[in-house]
């Protein structure tokens, strides 16, 4: 498999990597891809180094598979370049979701929509990802109604540029700022750009991109989300309704069924999951399971994962391991 990491020297871009090699994915040439001001640097990658190319590079090296996290203004140029040139892109970026032409794909969920014809795949929000991973399998069993979310996302989310103004304001010095406010000591709850009906992308993301996975647009969703001092990974408060009664061990025993899930939910020994213990781990990991007493149906759970494994680069490399294992590339 010749492999393109679209994105390469980025912080997802360099999750990617690290995943690749760790799940020793078949790469049998890398193409490590970036701007043009990163062209000629090299990156490492199990051992060898790689020297970076540009896109247009990239496109005539036809690559088997191109896994995209470069924004979505370069994969909305560039990803039907790579895919006119027989390459099947993996884009992480916001780009193509909700194109009613791509797939939208938690490989758990719903992998078996994929055909050889899907040449550009969208890779989930990763707020969404591990909300519907744990969601899934109980919409199955109890049918979702309705779904209210608050998140405490990681600054990695962010990109570096939010790192650095975390680790400067911990140390008190001035430096770039990535967000309006300060980061350190606060929460902002501001994540993407507002749209008109005074909700965030980010929230908007969680409403439309659940229902596509699903396969379901009478789920209704409503969203906060909330940017926080952490590193580690998302955390999500959800509250779900519904149509029918659920057992809460039941529940629990589900999502320790569920590939990809750790449940983490006891509390006599304060186990619950938090970015701490997510950060660097591929699973969703689920918790504070309990029923809402003040309504009929109704669960809350506290759902956490790394953002940029499972959110972003782990699901986009499971992506790229179902396409072979399927014969789709």
């Amino acid at each position: 498999m010749r492999i393109a990491v679209v994105g390469a020297t980025g912080m997802v871009g360099e999750v990617m990597l690290k995943v690749l090699a760790e799940r020793n994915f078949p790469v049998t040439e890398l193409i490590p891809v970036a701007s043009e001001r990163s062209v000629g640097k090299e990156i490492e990658y199990k051992g060898t180094k790689y020297k970076v190319v540009g896109l247009q590079t990239a496109v005539d090296m036809k690559a088997d598979i191109a896994v995209f996290s470069a924004g979505g203004d370069t994969s909305l140029e560039w990803a039907p370049k790579f895919a006119a040139a027989g390459t099947t892109v993996i884009d992480n970026s916001s780009a193509w979701r909700m194109d009613p032409t791509k797939k939208l794909v938690v490989p758990e969920i719903n992998a078996s929509v994929l055909t050889k014809e899907d040449k550009i795949i969208a890779n989930p929000n990763c707020s969404t990802i591990q909300m519907v991973l744990a969601l899934a399998p109980l919409h199955q069993k109890y049918n979702i109604r309705r779904i209210i979310v608050s998140t405490y996302q990681s600054i990695t989310g962010t990109g570096v540029k939010a790192v650095k103004q975390l680790e400067n304001e911990y140390a008190g010095v001035q430096g770039d700022m990535a967000y309006k406010y300060p980061i350190h000591r606060n929460a902002i709850p501001h994540c993407d750009s507002f749209e008109e009906n005074g909700y965030t992308k980010e929230e908007m993301k969680l409403v439309r991109e659940t229902q596509k996975i699903l396969g379901d647009n009478t789920i209704r969703v409503t969203a906060t989300a909330v940017r926080v001092p952490v590193v580690g990974g998302h955390s999500e408060a959800v509250n779900v309704e519904f149509t029918n009664d659920f057992d809460v061990n039941e529940v629990r025993e589900i999502l320790h069924h569920t590939d990809g899930v750790t449940v983490q939910d006891n509390l006599d020994t304060f186990t619950y999951p938090m970015p701490l213990y997510a950060e660097g781990k591929n699973d969703v990991f689920v918790g504070r399971i309990r029923r809402d007493e003040s309504q009929e149906n109704t669960l809350n759970m506290w759902i956490v994962a790394d953002n940029l494994r499972k959110g972003a680069a782990t699901n986009t490399i499971q992506i790229a391991e179902y396409l072979i294992q399927a014969g789709l590339v």
